[in-house]
């Protein structure tokens, strides 16, 4: 554990099958995933898991999505190296999105900042609110 974090115990692959059931993946079988940095709030960024994503994120405790282009699995952190670590997931009410309370290594973002949120609608239009903590070249060798 990173920053002695503490992490909810994970759970063994049966009892992970049996609650799989219980997510309302949509007709493309996804389901939304929002991270969340675990100890302060900061809503870090809005993606999609399927099943099998999803199922990863849980046995392992590292945070796995399902990239929509590329039609893979998203091993966030895979080629940026800011991972996240997830520390607890919560399922909504109608099943249909899931929160996952993460220790975020670096940046959410793939243009280098900490959140994907980083504009706000304000009165002229859209105002960016954050700038880069580093630069997508750094992040990715590109």
């Amino acid at each position: 554990m990173s920053r002695g974090v503490e992490t909810c115990e994970r759970p063994g692959k049966e009892a992970v099958e049996r609650e799989l059931e219980r997510v309302a993946f949509d007709k493309d079988g996804l389901v939304c995933g929002i991270a969340q940095q675990h100890d302060t709030g900061e809503v870090l960024m809005v993606a999609w898991l399927n099943r099998d994503a999803l199922r990863e994120t849980l046995l392992t405790g590292q945070v796995c999505y399902w990239s929509r282009s590329r039609q893979s699995l998203w091993r966030k952190g895979e080629t940026s190296g800011q991972v996240q670590r997830l520390v607890e997931a919560r399922l909504d009410c109608d099943g249909d999105a899931v929160l996952l309370l993460v220790d975020q290594t670096g940046v959410a973002c793939h243009t280098g900042r900490r959140s994907c949120f980083y504009r706000r609608f304000g009165a002229e239009g859209l105002e960016t609110i954050s700038d880069p903590v580093v630069t997508p070249e750094m992040l990715y060798g590109r």
